[in-house]
Formats: structure tokens, C-alpha cells, sequence
């Protein structure tokens, strides 16, 4: 049968059936990322910080296009799903070389383009060195994100020797993200003894996740210094 874009998409325990209101905490655990937005946003206290603005909005659009997916679970929505998480990790990567590893304009660019490269490479490796031998996917659909969090923690002990509170702050949300991860590999595993999964787990500490993320780059980003004593600013 050929699939088109309002093709439905069963990916979760709490789904039953194709209705608007089949994953009814999965949708609403979404408001974690709108509550993520208004608390970075209050954070700036109206500073020009575009950068910061930029991921504020993008966090806003990640927990609409998360609803839509957990709402209509069609091929459309969940393209409105993971564009805006796939731009977050791009915009957040290059700002995260400015601010925290003091790298110039070109240097964050050609970063980010490896970043992305390295990310096709560890996904495409997931699945034809782990998936296809074994037969199943033994984190449930999450290789993607592997990246994210080797950046995530990487950027954390690469930024500690020049400023530790940024690496503690990184390392932190490292951790809060290896559990989200567990939380969404294990959904598809529990379905039998907790019907509602654990999907609405990775979505609130996502929430949390993407909080620290943009404090760590708001504060980052107040004027303070990398290494030399040069402020540095995306």
C-alpha cells in the first residue's frame, strides 16, 4: 500500500488507535518544552541575545511540532516533529563552539558541518553494524540523538579546563539527556506491564534538558570571558 502524508503512525504504547486524543499524557507533557521556553526567555530580561532568543523559539516550536506528532501521529506530523529538534542541535552546536570553546566564525561553522557529517556517519553505522545483524533496534529508534549527547558531554570536558561552572552546567544536562534517552529505548520494551510507556518521560526531561542547554548559553553569553580574558560572543 503506497504512504501517504496522512499515512497514521502507531510508535508508542500509549497509542491505541488513530484518534486525535489516543496519547493523551504523551501530547500534554509536551507544555515541558513551553515551560522551557518562558523560563529561558525570562532569564534574557530583555537582552539582545539573538542567539539565545533564536533557541528560545526553536524550543517553543519543538513542543508544538511534538503535539502535532503525539496529536495527528501521521507522516506530516512527524516531520513537525523532528525538524525543529534537528535545527536546535545544529544552532545550539555552533553557538556552543563560540561561547563555550571561543572558536571563530569559520572554525563554528566548519565544527558544525563535521558535526553533522559525524552524526550521518554514527547513525548510518547504528544501523547496518547494530539494527540490521540483530534484527531490531535496541534503543528503540534513538540513534540519532547519540550525537547529540557525544557533543553534549564532549563540549562539557573540552570547556572545563577554561571554565568548569560551563562544564559542570553541560555535564549536568548530559546526564539528565542519557536518561531521557533510556526513557524513550524502553518505551516500545514495557508496553506489556505499563501500557502507558515511558514516551512522556523523555519528553519532560527533555523539557528539562533544553532548559539547562540555553542557561548554560545565556549565562555564558552575559559578557564573561574564554581562556585569554576575551569575551567572546555568537
Amino acid at each position: 500500500m503506497e504512504r501517504s502524508w496522512f499515512t497514521p503512525i502507531d510508535a508508542y504504547c500509549e497509542r491505541l488507535d488513530p484518534s486525535f486524543w489516543s496519547e493523551p499524557v504523551n501530547a500534554l507533557t509536551n507544555g515541558a518544552f513551553f515551560a522551557a521556553g518562558i523560563a529561558a526567555y525570562l532569564m534574557l530580561r530583555d537582552r539582545r541575545d539573538w542567539p539565545a532568543l533564536l533557541l528560545v523559539g526553536l524550543t517553543f516550536l519543538i513542543g508544538a511540532g511534538s503535539f502535532l506528532f503525539h496529536t495527528f501521529a501521521n507522516r506530516w506530523s512527524a516531520l513537525a516533529d523532528v525538524v525543529p529538534i534537528g535545527i536546535f542541535i545544529l544552532v545550539y552546536f555552533f553557538l556552543a563552539m563560540r561561547r563555550f570553546l571561543g572558536l571563530s566564525l569559520v572554525g563554528a561553522v566548519v565544527a558544525t558541518i563535521g558535526f553533522q557529517g559525524g552524526s550521518v556517519l554514527i547513525t548510518w553505522i547504528w544501523r547496518n553494524a547494530i539494527v540490521t545483524p540483530l534484527g531490531f533496534d535496541p534503543i528503540n529508534g534513538s540513534a540519532g540523538y547519540l550525537p547529540a549527547l557525544i557533543a553534549i558531554v564532549g563540549v562539557g570536558l573540552a570547556a572545563w579546563p577554561r571554565d568548569p561552572a560551563t562544564a559542570r552546567r553541560l555535564c549536568l544536562a548530559g546526564g539528565v539527556f542519557m536518561l531521557s534517552l533510556a526513557c524513550r529505548a524502553l518505551d516500545a520494551r514495557i508496553c506489556g506491564a505499563v501500557p502507558l510507556g515511558s514516551h512522556f518521560l523523555w519528553h519532560l526531561l527533555n523539557g528539562t534538558l533544553l532548559f539547562l542547554l540555553m542557561r548554560a548559553a545565556i549565562i555564558r553569553g552575559r559578557g564573561t570571558t574564554v581562556g585569554s580574558g576575551r569575551a567572546v560572543r555568537a
